[in-house]
Protein backbone atom coordinates (compact mmCIF):
# COMPACT_ATOMS: atom_id res chain seq x y z
CA UNK A 1 0.00 0.00 0.00
CA UNK A 2 1.76 3.28 -1.10
CA UNK A 3 0.69 6.34 0.45
CA UNK A 4 2.44 10.14 0.17
CA UNK A 5 1.04 12.80 2.09
CA UNK A 6 2.40 16.36 2.64
CA UNK A 7 1.52 18.11 5.87
CA UNK A 8 2.10 21.61 6.24
CA UNK A 9 3.65 22.72 9.67
CA UNK A 10 3.99 26.40 10.18
CA UNK A 11 6.22 27.41 13.38
CA UNK A 12 5.35 31.05 14.87
CA UNK A 13 7.90 32.75 17.37
CA UNK A 14 7.23 35.77 19.70
CA UNK A 15 8.97 37.75 22.14
CA UNK A 16 6.77 39.18 25.61
CA UNK A 17 8.03 42.52 27.19
CA UNK A 18 8.92 40.14 30.55
CA UNK A 19 11.80 38.64 28.23
CA UNK A 20 9.89 35.43 27.13
CA UNK A 21 10.42 33.86 24.38
CA UNK A 22 7.14 31.75 23.28
CA UNK A 23 6.56 29.47 20.36
CA UNK A 24 3.56 28.09 18.30
CA UNK A 25 3.85 25.40 15.82
CA UNK A 26 0.47 24.00 13.65
CA UNK A 27 0.40 21.46 11.30
CA UNK A 28 -2.65 20.50 8.89
CA UNK A 29 -2.70 17.33 7.84
CA UNK A 30 -5.72 17.81 5.99
CA UNK A 31 -8.54 16.21 8.21
CA UNK A 32 -7.34 17.96 11.40
CA UNK A 33 -5.07 21.03 13.12
CA UNK A 34 -3.17 20.05 16.04
CA UNK A 35 -0.91 23.16 17.73
CA UNK A 36 2.06 22.56 19.97
CA UNK A 37 2.93 25.21 22.10
CA UNK A 38 6.36 26.06 24.15
CA UNK A 39 7.92 28.61 26.12
CA UNK A 40 11.63 29.55 27.54
CA UNK A 41 12.79 32.28 29.28
CA UNK A 42 16.68 33.50 30.08
CA UNK A 43 17.92 32.83 33.59
CA UNK A 44 19.10 36.81 34.56
CA UNK A 45 22.14 35.25 35.31
CA UNK A 46 23.13 34.63 31.69
CA UNK A 47 24.29 36.34 29.05
CA UNK A 48 21.12 37.28 26.25
CA UNK A 49 21.33 34.94 23.21
CA UNK A 50 18.21 35.11 21.74
CA UNK A 51 18.66 32.22 19.60
CA UNK A 52 19.31 30.16 22.29
CA UNK A 53 15.32 30.87 23.84
CA UNK A 54 13.90 30.34 20.06
CA UNK A 55 15.54 27.13 19.53
CA UNK A 56 13.92 25.82 23.37
CA UNK A 57 10.80 27.46 22.90
CA UNK A 58 10.62 25.87 18.97
CA UNK A 59 11.92 22.57 20.15
CA UNK A 60 9.32 22.25 22.95
CA UNK A 61 6.33 23.63 20.91
CA UNK A 62 7.53 20.84 18.64
CA UNK A 63 7.75 17.62 21.32
CA UNK A 64 4.63 19.47 22.49
CA UNK A 65 3.13 18.94 18.90
CA UNK A 66 4.47 15.40 18.60
CA UNK A 67 2.85 14.29 21.80
CA UNK A 68 -0.63 15.64 20.92
CA UNK A 69 0.33 13.52 17.26
CA UNK A 70 1.14 10.21 19.41
CA UNK A 71 -1.49 10.60 21.22
CA UNK A 72 -3.88 10.89 17.94
CA UNK A 73 -2.75 7.90 16.32
CA UNK A 74 -3.44 5.78 19.68
CA UNK A 75 -6.96 6.62 19.80
CA UNK A 76 -6.90 6.11 16.43
CA UNK A 77 -5.57 2.24 16.62
CA UNK A 78 -7.70 1.88 19.87
CA UNK A 79 -10.92 3.16 17.88
CA UNK A 80 -10.01 0.47 15.12
CA UNK A 81 -10.40 -2.11 17.97
CA UNK A 82 -6.48 -3.10 17.92
CA UNK A 83 -4.35 -2.91 21.12
CA UNK A 84 -2.68 -0.14 21.44
CA UNK A 85 1.32 0.06 21.70
CA UNK A 86 1.46 -0.44 24.81
CA UNK A 87 4.07 2.00 25.73
CA UNK A 88 4.08 4.93 27.84
CA UNK A 89 5.74 8.14 27.93
CA UNK A 90 9.64 8.36 29.07
CA UNK A 91 10.45 10.14 31.92
CA UNK A 92 12.15 13.27 31.14
CA UNK A 93 15.60 13.16 32.58
CA UNK A 94 18.12 15.96 32.19
CA UNK A 95 16.96 19.96 31.25
CA UNK A 96 13.13 20.13 31.83
CA UNK A 97 10.58 20.54 29.17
Amino acid sequence: MLHTVEWKVRLYLSEDDEGTTKARVVVNTGTTTLTGHGAARCNPADAEVPEIGDELAAGRAMHDLGQQLVSTAERDIKGLGAPGTGRSPRPAAGWPV
